[in-house]
């Protein structure tokens, strides 16, 4: 008897993971990227002797690349390895001060206190609301399918519209953060996390303070060998599991019969299908292979998430004063927003430096560096981003070299850039937001795209545009929940 056959389009992390619990399932599993390698935008990159990860650089709730192995029967310890961080982060202040952000909370809290004279009660007090908060919401709005009518019968759901006044869904998470803490650093420091998914703090809702928890009260950790080989280890998985990897064939078009998908079309012709499930953001799916454009202009008709500039710089000097993640913050955190609102980048950008090497040596030569450096930009509006990388690649050495006391220039000995057009080139990410929609809105979370829509009976959707929404855990989550709703192929 002929297995039922899968196919999985797009081959980033949602998709892989997708094409893991497909195969497991029992599919045919069939799994396109139109690029030479699977990973969207987890990708690797080399310099001058240097190695980069190019795309997400912090790696949180780590059980859920486990949970893949542990499916498929194996052992996870035996193919990927990872670490726990003594500092999620550290934090450097225009006025000179330096926080480290302990994962250890009451060691955090113990030097947050020292250097922003924060009562350490204060920030224990606010990390418990951000895991009470989570305990409350995780079941439903992340590892569920929230927008279905029978979601909202479970016990969780009860419990949640019991406990509605703690979601601080109509307050803004500047709005609630401030409420916790007197201390501007602080402050900034948690309003942070709303770029986590591309988002304004000063109009996200404070729900989303549940991010923090993540980091500060569950652990922040890295791969021993760096983001990529979570990619890697979870590929080899999958061709374990039975999952045939086409990359460089790129998928042209669905073929439909009436509320079914029977078929795609790629650069090698017509292939059968009897369940697809796509990772592909979900504007350029709509509009380019099922050939709908009113569910893509209704997709749009909602805020793009913010996307990044990033540069990746081989630096011929090691600066002692870096960690693995490195905050320099804009000493005007308000207009720093407000520019993106506009579409531009502000003159004092906050500064995102991420340094492998501190954990993995080899990425870079004895005594030299491997700088990924990014700043939060406003989505692709046709601006002028050459003119727009010049001026941020300025206003960000000016801002490095006066903090770290040197002329950061001289010490770069090769630069490649990333920017919003080019991210929509190589991800198909629409207008190159990182995150498909934002979460400037009490009702961002309602409005996202579902993981199954019910005019076409096979078909199904996982990644960062779609629930519950970008980043690697909530990509992984995304290819758990659609999968979920598949039935097995036997």
């Amino acid at each position: 008897m002929m297995k039922k056959k899968a196919a999985v389009i797009g081959a980033g992390i949602g998709g892989i993971a997708a094409a893991i619990r497909l195969a497991v399932k029992g599919y045919e599993t069939h799994l396109y990227d139109k690029n030479s390698e699977t990973g969207g935008k987890i990708g690797e990159l080399r310099i001058n002797g240097c190695r980069f990860d190019t795309g997400p650089s912090l790696f949180t709730l780590p059980e859920l690349v486990d949970e893949l192995f542990f499916l498929a029967g194996e052992d996870p310890g035996e193919h990927f390895s990872y670490i726990p961080l003594d500092s999620s982060c550290r934090y450097f202040y225009d006025d000179g001060a330096l926080l480290n952000a302990w994962t250890d909370r009451l060691r955090f809290a113990e030097e947050a206190e020292k250097v922003t004279g924060e009562p350490r009660e204060n920030i224990i007090s606010f990390l418990d609301e951000c895991a009470e908060l989570y305990a409350l919401t995780a079941g439903i709005f992340i590892f569920s399918p929230f927008y279905q009518l029978d979601n909202f019968r479970k016990p969780e759901s009860i419990n949640v519209a019991r406990n509605f006044r703690k979601l601080n869904a109509f307050s803004t998470m500047h709005g609630v953060i401030s409420r916790h803490f007197k201390s501007p650093k602080l402050i900034q420091l948690f309003d942070r996390y709303a770029t986590y998914n591309g988002s304004n703090p000063y109009m996200a809702p404070g729900t989303l303070n549940v991010i923090a928890h993540l980091e500060h009260n569950m652990g922040a950790y890295f791969p021993e060998k760096g983001m990529r080989d979570i990619v890697t280890a979870l590929e080899q998985l999958a061709v374990r599991c039975g999952v045939i990897i086409h990359t460089g064939e790129e998928v042209l078009s669905l073929v439909k019969e009436g509320r079914n998908i029977t078929g795609l079309e790629t650069q090698s012709g017509i292939v059968s299908v009897q369940a697809v499930v796509s990772d592909v953001d979900v504007i350029p799916f709509y509009r380019k292979l099922m050939k709908e454009e009113r569910p893509a202009r209704k997709q749009e008709r909602q805020e793009r998430s913010t996307s990044a500039l990033i540069f990746y710089w081989a630096m011929k000097k090691r600066f002692g004063e870096l960690d693995l993640h490195n905050i320099f913050f804009s000493s005007d955190y308000p207009g720093e927003f407000r520019s993106l609102r506009t579409g531009e980048v502000s003159t004092d950008p906050t500064v995102y430096l991420f340094a492998s090497s501190r954990v993995i040596p080899s990425d870079a030569p004895d005594g030299k560096d491997n700088w990924f450096v990014m700043i939060n930009v406003p989505y692709d509006r046709g601006q002028d981003w050459t003119r727009i990388v010049s001026e941020a690649r300025r206003n960000i050495l000016a801002k490095l070299s006066r903090r770290l006391g040197q002329n950061v220039e001289e010490f770069i000995e090769a630069q490649q850039v990333l920017d919003p057009p080019l991210i929509e080139k190589l991800t198909a990410s629409n207008r190159g937001a990182l995150y498909g929609s934002s979460s400037n809105s009490r009702f961002a979370a309602f409005r996202r795209h579902p993981n199954v829509k019910g005019k076409y009976g096979n078909l199904w959707f996982a990644g960062g545009s779609v629930h519950p929404g970008g980043g690697i855990p909530l990509c992984l989550a995304s290819a758990k929940i659609a999968c979920d709703m598949i039935p097995p192929a036997e």
